[in-house]
């Protein structure tokens, strides 16, 4: 009872290093990346420098975000890992909670009943899994390298 409620240490949110909580406080510290303080009553790691948010599932810490540049950002890295990787994403799933901040940066095509984002369909999620609660999206895949996918900036 002497550490914060995710205990003695955790992997950095920012590097994955693993750091150690600071007795009697809710605070973690990171040689790189500074402070992380528990919010407990929303079950989330906060960067102390930069408030940055962070909530855990199943080991893995992902980013909460709050605007919409940095989710997109965090797709397209996802999408340059999964070609580097050999696969074709097919459609990008999103957590609901980010429907409000992504809408107004969706591609809108006539032909096309479904929003898209970098030239993928886009849905959000309508599933109750708990882990919706602390991931942001899931990318539908198939092997093979994409043609002509406006997200690969380098073709």
């Amino acid at each position: 009872m002497h550490y914060p409620i995710f205990g003695s240490e955790i992997p950095c949110p920012h590097c994955r290093q693993i750091i150690p909580a600071l007795v009697l406080t809710d605070t973690y510290l990171c040689p790189r990346h500074g402070a992380f303080e528990v919010d407990p009553d929303r079950d989330e790691l906060v960067h102390l420098q930069s408030g940055r948010r962070w909530r855990q599932w199943q080991g893995t810490w992902y980013r909460q975000h709050t605007h919409p540049d940095s989710i997109r950002f965090e797709i397209h890295e996802q999408l340059d890992y999964l070609y580097t990787q050999g696969y074709r994403a097919l459609k990008v799933i999103v957590a609901r909670r980010y429907q409000d901040l992504l809408l107004p940066f969706l591609e809108r095509f006539p032909e096309y009943n479904e929003p898209k984002l970098f030239g993928l369909q886009v849905e959000f999620n309508d599933d109750n899994d708990e882990r919706w609660q602390a991931i942001n999206f899931e990318l539908t895949k198939e092997p093979g390298i994409p043609i002509r996918y406006p997200y690969l900036h380098h073709l």
